[in-house]
């Protein structure tokens, strides 16, 4: 590498790269693949049935953009910055964040994943119980605590949770973190490549007219909407039931909090050296 990387940075970076581009023909690739058909086809399923699938997407997808204005409100920054100076560290304000090293970072986000896994097992469980009219309720719900807990990822790397580019990214990251799909995520990791690039390269972003970031946004809503649908819908069907469960608002929220947990490193490091650091 061409820059003076830390031997833990080195590390970092490394697991990254191996996060984004895993062994697909592993023993897990395939188990995973194989425990996804039946959710899949058990939502197509359900989805296809006139006046239950539609609704409670046209629900979710409305509402997604507007979770994500509320739930980046709700991230309380000066916690965040306490957080810091309880660990010794002379953060002041979110723009302080980056002159830390990243070991001293990774150290203060500590069980965060862990926490936001409790919250969604807790609130999947009160609104599981409700059976199919649950679904949209529980589907808002899991959405918003999850753009919640990126924007405090967002934040404990050093990046501004109320600006539109870091809000598209939110919703970008969520988008990849529920796509079962390869083709998909290989999109959509685009567009997060791009995001943080450009971001890394100090591009201005004044250009991105609100109408083009409302039609951006309101795409990854749809697409986000049918897919999370087809898994909640899944849980009501006996033959995905026992794969998917109760559990699945934990294990969506662990995949949002590892793919923001590899991402926002990441664009530390490159905002930190140079946007190239970033891997596609």
């Amino acid at each position: 590498m061409p820059y003076n990387l830390l031997p833990y940075e080195k590390k970092t970076l490394k697991e990254i790269k191996r996060w984004k581009h895993p062994e697909e023909d592993g023993f897990f690739g395939k188990l995973v693949k194989v425990v996804n058909a039946p959710i899949n086809k058990a939502g197509e399923l359900v989805m296809n049935t006139p006046g239950v699938g539609n609704v409670i997407k046209t629900v979710v997808s409305g509402v997604t953009s507007l979770c994500n204005d509320a739930a980046q409100f709700t991230v309380r920054q000066d916690a965040i910055i306490e957080d810091f100076k309880k660990k010794g560290c002379n953060v002041n304000c979110i723009a302080d964040i980056p002159k830390l090293e990243l070991k001293k970072i990774d150290e203060v986000v500590g069980y965060l994943a862990a926490k936001y896994k409790g919250l969604a097992a807790a609130e999947g469980a009160a609104t599981g119980a409700l059976g199919l009219p649950g679904i949209a309720p529980d589907l808002i719900s899991i959405i918003s605590l999850n753009l919640r807990a990126i924007g405090e990822y967002c934040c404990y790397y050093g990046f501004n949770n109320n600006l539109q580019e870091e809000r598209l990214f939110a919703m970008n990251v969520l988008s990849y973190a529920s796509s079962a799909g390869d083709a998909k995520k290989g999109t959509i990791m685009a567009s997060l490549v791009k995001i943080s690039r450009d971001v890394a390269a100090k591009k201005s972003w004044e250009k991105l007219e609100e109408h083009a970031m409302v039609v951006v946004i309101k795409k990854i809503a749809e697409s986000l909407g049918v897919r999370l649908t087809k898994a909640k819908l899944a849980q009501i069907i006996p033959v995905a039931g026992a794969a998917v469960g109760g559990g699945f608002n934990a294990y969506f929220t662990a995949k949002v909090c590892e793919t923001a947990s590899y991402l926002y490193r990441e664009r530390f490091l490159a905002n930190k050296y140079d946007e190239t650091l970033i891997v596609d």
